[in-house]
């Protein structure tokens, strides 16, 4: 079974470094990860070959639509290429951290194909379950 699955939290060191869950280390074949804000409330984890997809994407959407080149400047200027080090931690850059609300705690959570990097409580304040999530749940689960 492939995806990244499941959420842990982790302490941030002095340097802004966070350690990759061993799951995440160990359940995927890149050697490397881009990271990017993509969405306003987290960081996104991109492995290097669904980081291929997403960039041939931004590039077709460069091309067709050339008014949105800014859009694309602006993501790509703030990625980041993460390559976890031999204990697994990998340096989250000072002004994404302060972009997401990152202190002393990240939240790292498995989305499947990626992996998303959040402030705890953020998290929790926006996953809350509700009625729409129990209608959601129906359709796939039922």
């Amino acid at each position: 079974m492939g995806g990244f699955l499941g959420s842990y939290r982790h302490s941030l060191d002095a340097k802004g470094r966070v350690s990759l869950p061993a799951p995440f280390r160990h359940g995927s074949d890149a050697e490397g990860f881009v990271l990017v804000r993509a969405h306003p409330d987290a960081l996104t984890l991109y492995p290097d070959d669904r980081w291929e997809e997403v960039a041939a994407d931004l590039a077709e959407l460069r091309r067709r639509r050339p008014q949105k080149r800014h859009m694309v400047l602006q993501l790509t200027a703030n990625a980041h290429r993460i390559v976890p080090d031999a204990q697994g931690r990998m340096l989250i850059p000072e002004r994404l951290r302060e972009e997401v609300g990152l202190d002393d705690e990240a939240l790292i959570v498995g989305a499947l194909d990626r992996i998303e990097i959040w402030q705890p409580e953020r998290f929790d304040e926006l996953t809350a379950s509700g009625e729409e999530f129990d209608e959601l749940t129906a359709s796939i689960f039922a």
